[in-house]
């Protein structure tokens, strides 16, 4: 009777934006063909037909890709619509595998290869592709979210850098730089100069007017009074410098339109899912976004435990000759890792004024592991997390809303 890897021939695809290039092998790691073809759905075909030439009978072909998500997604949609077996292998394996050679070599066939031999060596272990659109949706959003706040906040420090010249004590004026009265104030008076015999009601209504009468005349006076201590900053070709400040104002705006866009956007999507993340403590819709685009299908984690190491979150054990510890890990997806970590301090936060904490069970939990466990603030901070995983992994797995547990629960869960 043949070993079930004997049944199959392992195609590794070395993916990029323009062009793949495949490397066939069989069960004996021999190389049976090299395939480069172009990164496009009309390709993909021609791409298939010459990988079955060399299927003999009784035999399937198992494609392996490193990215399943960004430019490998096509072709793994393409072969799934078709029927084939298409496994995700994870850049790590691969990497290990070209570098357990005497000679360390770099190409793209080279590459293939070992993803082809990764499959060979690991067909039991490596997961199937999985790339759901939804799920691929909802991440395309977040980072486009990302990108924004980033822009927004290079946008910010620049603004920060021109007013300072204009206005040396602009930070008076407002208490955010970007808020919309401020910007309509940035946007109408670029410079002290276009303030001259500007009167305080006249500076008050327009400021009124902006802020949906929330500043009042107080204010006016207050902003005039300032600009008059710090003297003229008036400078030559002042009207270009003036147009920068509009132009980042404008800029910012286009910015702040946008995020609230792909928010609205973001909450329709997200109806379709049907998790209820929301209705926990901590968890607003930003931060459902970015659970749902790092963590994906729930189902891929057989286990809590499975996503709590996914996740960077569950120890790793270091041991030789019977000696060794449980350390924190520093591998898994770190992003993912970051929302569980900010998560788990809302939780055991406390109200500045009354002192009382977010999440009385969460902030028992966590003083209760430092003060009769001995662990450091880390530590405990890694069993709230740990918590928290095992918690959201049940509510989106069963589409369910967070129900506030018992003092007894938390204590039982598994960690």
């Amino acid at each position: 009777m043949r070993h079930f890897k004997e049944k199959h021939i392992y195609i590794g695809v070395d993916v990029h934006k323009g062009t793949h290039t495949a490397v066939v092998i069989n069960c004996w790691n021999e190389k049976l063909d090299e395939i480069t073809f172009p990164n496009i759905p009309s390709a993909f075909g021609e791409f298939l037909q010459r990988v079955k030439k060399q299927v003999k009978k009784g035999f399937s072909p198992i494609f392996g890709l490193e990215d399943v998500g960004g430019v490998g997604r096509s072709l793994a949609l393409y072969l799934l619509e078709y029927k084939c077996t298409v496994k995700s292998v994870n850049s790590a394996l691969s990497y290990s595998e070209r570098k357990s050679y005497p000679t360390t070599q770099k190409s793209d066939s080279w590459d293939a290869e070992c993803v082809a031999r990764v499959l060979l060596s690991k067909l039991d272990m490596v997961p199937d592709a999985d790339p759901q659109d939804i799920y691929w949706t909802v991440g395309q959003l977040m980072s486009r979210r990302t990108g924004l706040i980033k822009a927004h906040i290079a946008l910010k420090n620049q603004l920060h850098a021109q007013l300072s010249h204009h206005y040396p004590s602009y930070k008076k004026f407002f208490c955010d730089i970007d808020g919309k009265c401020a910007l309509v104030f940035w946007h109408t008076f670029p410079s002290p100069e276009l303030l001259e015999g500007m009167e305080v009601e006249e500076l008050a209504i327009i400021l009124r007017k902006a802020s949906h009468n929330t500043c009042s005349t107080k204010k006016a006076e207050e902003i005039l009074n300032i600009v008059n201590e710090d003297g003229d900053t008036t400078r030559d070709y002042q009207h270009y410098r003036d147009f920068l400040i509009q132009s980042f104002v404008r800029d910012i705006r286009f910015k702040q339109e946008e995020m609230k866009n792909i928010h609205d956007e973001l909450r329709t999507l997200l109806t379709h899912i049907d998790y209820k993340l929301e209705s926990m403590p901590g968890i607003d819709l930003v931060t459902a976004g970015y659970l749902i685009a790092e963590i994906g299908d729930v189902h891929r984690f057989a286990s809590p435990n499975k996503l709590a190491r996914f996740a960077g979150i569950a120890p790793v054990i270091f041991s030789s000759a019977g000696k060794g510890k449980a350390m924190k890990s520093r591998q898994g997806n770190r992003i993912l890792h970051g929302l569980f970590y900010n998560l788990a301090m809302q939780q055991i936060q406390v109200a500045k004024g009354s002192r009382k904490p977010r999440n009385p069970l969460f902030h028992e939990y966590f003083h209760k592991r430092i003060n009769e466990d001995n662990k450091t603030k880390g530590q405990a901070m890694v069993c709230v997390m740990r918590r928290l995983v095992n918690i959201i992994y049940g509510m989106m797995k069963n589409k369910t809303e967070f129900v506030l547990p018992e003092p007894k629960t938390i204590e039982k869960q598994v960690g």
